[in-house]
């Protein structure tokens, strides 16, 4: 999903998750509307990993954004997205204040982004897949 012919921030997000993908959804929503310019990569798409050098694993552990080559990752490409989005760029200057921005990364890091991804290897595991890659549906 791109909503610029030249996006500023690419988003690399895991669609097969529930929880992750109604957020970029609704993201992704918003920058449709607003004419943002965000792109957003499903991680599960043909040569998407590729292109971006990532590992399934890697990926789907936490969210990924890349801004003018440089990729990063976790809580800080959230606030990278919410400072994009003119709805969220509150959000953005106070989960960036370095307090919260401690705290928040710690949840994030010790306790969602682990959840979050022993999911999807459940998820994975239950619909045939195998180190990312699926058995085709017969």
């Amino acid at each position: 999903m791109s909503n610029s012919s030249d996006p500023r921030l690419h988003v690399l997000y895991n669609a097969s998750c529930p929880i992750c993908s109604r957020e970029i959804d609704h993201y992704a929503a918003l920058s449709t509307t607003q004419s943002l310019p965000l792109a957003f990569d499903d991680l599960n798409e043909p040569d998407t990993l590729k292109r971006w050098g990532l590992s399934r694993e890697v990926a789907a552990k936490r969210l990924h954004v890349r801004r003018e080559g440089v990729v990063i990752s976790g809580l800080p490409a959230f606030i990278a997205i919410w400072r994009e989005i003119p709805r969220y760029t509150w959000l953005a200057r106070v989960v960036g204040a370095p307090v919260i921005r401690t705290a928040a990364g710690a949840v994030y890091d010790m306790v969602l982004a682990p959840l979050l991804w022993r999911s999807d290897r459940m998820r994975m595991r239950r619909n045939g897949c195998d180190s990312g890659t699926c058995a085709p549906e017969k």
